[in-house]
Order: structure tokens, then sequence, then C-alpha cells
């Protein structure tokens, strides 16, 4: 094999690159798809917030030997919720309230954490541990992901248009109230997927990078949708391999790889817009100047 090869396959002969490959794709691609919708929604910051929100619920599924995950799915969709309650009930913009509920419950969950006698370690939940998944972890993840993903892809128009316009959503019978809290859900269940491979902080940037990408890069539904699993999926293989080469972990690594397209699609995109302008002048049309 030549060095090209080497670089890209060498990491592979070994069983928890593996997995730890096959994992960062399925966070990565149902991560993709639901990130189109959260971005043509404005709810970038929804995503920090639940992601944020579902420590307590970790340990408190830890104190009760429950499973993490459904500690954690449960304390994000209150978190959601919550969110939503206080919003519609009070005087408080949406940002604002946002910031309270997350915030505060993140913090409720280290100070539970540090009182709590576990055996996990913190580092891992913030910032997951994807080569120490185990097949175990794998079937988890999968039984998660794969049916969210399956499920925006199905209802993609629903969603689509419950994104842009909840009112025509509404008068042309679908159940806007429905679609709203379902998404919230999925949203939920995303982040537990992706919990024990990029933690509770990294999976913030694969919840908005890539329909960022999409978004920036498209002007069609389908298109930014397609783009965005393209770049997650890139990026995941791209991230796991440097991660080995580098010795350093691999959710971060798909993340700074994420964030290199995002830097050449907001690159591409304003290098349009300056051509357009260009030819707009160029043919003495100064309104698109």
């Amino acid at each position: 094999m030549n060095l090209l090869e080497t670089w890209l396959f060498a990491p592979f002969v070994h069983e928890f690159m593996q997995r730890g490959l096959i994992v960062a794709v399925m966070v990565g691609v149902v991560c993709a798809v639901l990130s189109c919708f959260l971005v043509l929604k404005g709810w970038s910051l929804m995503g920090d917030a639940v992601s944020h929100a579902v420590l307590p619920g970790i340990v408190l599924a830890h104190i009760a030997s429950l499973p993490l995950a459904l500690g954690a799915f449960a304390a994000g969709l209150g978190c959601a919720f919550g969110i939503g309650y206080l919003k519609e009930n009070s005087r408080v913009k949406e940002d604002t309230v946002m910031g309270i509920v997350f915030s505060g419950m993140f913090a409720l969950g280290l100070v539970l954490f540090v009182k709590v006698d576990s055996d996990q370690h913190l580092m891992h939940i913030l910032f997951g541990n994807m080569l120490g998944v185990t097949w175990a972890d794998i079937a988890e993840t999968a039984l998660i992901a794969l049916p969210v993903t399956a499920i925006m892809l199905l209802k993609r128009r629903d969603f689509l248009l419950h994104a842009f316009d909840p009112a025509h959503a509404r008068a042309i019978g679908l159940p806007v109230r429905a679609l709203h809290f379902g998404l919230l859900a999925l949203l939920a269940l995303t982040i537990v997927a992706a919990l024990k491979a990029v933690g509770i902080i990294l999976v913030v940037a694969m919840l908005v990078a890539p329909g960022a990408i999409g978004y920036l890069t498209s002007r069609r539904f389908d298109v930014m949708l397609l783009v965005a699993i393209a770049s997650a999926t890139l990026s995941s293989v791209l991230g796991t391999i440097l991660s080995f080469h580098l010795d350093a972990a691999t959710g971060p690594c798909i993340v700074v790889v994420q964030g290199g397209f995002f830097a050449l699609a907001l690159a591409a995109n304003l290098w349009r817009a300056s051509r357009r302008r260009m030819s707009a002048v160029a043919h003495g049309d100064f309104t698109k100047a």
C-alpha cells in the first residue's frame, strides 16, 4: 500500500477503531438529519439546552439503578417541555428561558455528580468516549438512531412546513402541536443516542454544523439534507482517522473537521455572493450590488 492508503486504512486493523467509526457514522447521520430542521426552525440553542440538561437525569438514573439513557431522555424531554411552558406562560423571551433552564439543570447535574459515588467518568459524560464503546453500546445507539432517522426522513415534508410556516401547516390540517413536541422528543432521543460517543457538550456542534453547511451550500431542502449527511459522514470518517494518527480524542477531532467544512462552505458562499454583486455592477444593475 502507498502512504495515503496506509494513512487511511491502518487505523481500522484495530477493532476498537472499527467500533468507533461505526458509532461515529451513526451518530453523525442522525444528528445531520435533525440539524437541518433545527437550523431552519432557529432551534440551534434548543439543542444546546437539552444536551446540557440531561446531566441530572443521568445521575438520578444511576442512583435509582435505572438505564442511564432512560434518565437522560426524561431529563432532556422535561427540559424541552419546561422551556415551552415558561415561554408560553411568562413574559421572558425564549432564548432567556433556555439559558436559565439549561444552565440551572447542568449546574444541578454537576452538584449531584460530585456527591454520588459512581464509576462513571465525568469527562466521558461531557465529551464522550467514542473509542471505548462496546458492541452493546453500538446496538443501543442503533436502536435509537435508526428509528429516529427513519421518522425524520419519512415525515420531513411535514416537519419542513411546520418549521417554515406553522400557520399554513395548521390551515391544511397538519397536527402542528404534535409536530412541535414530536420534534422535541426526537431531539432528546438523538442526544441520548450520541451520549456515549460524543458526550453532552460536543453533541451541540454535531447538531448545528451539518445543517449550517447544507444551508450555506444549497437552496433546496432535499439537497441541503444530502449535503448535511455527506458532510457529517465524511467528518466522522476523517475525524476518526485523524484522532488515531494524532493520538487525540475522537469526538473533538470530528468536530474540528466539521468546523473546517463549515469554514469552506462559508467562504464559498461569500465568494458566490461577491461574484453576483460584481456581475450585477457590470450589467448596470446596482439594486443587486
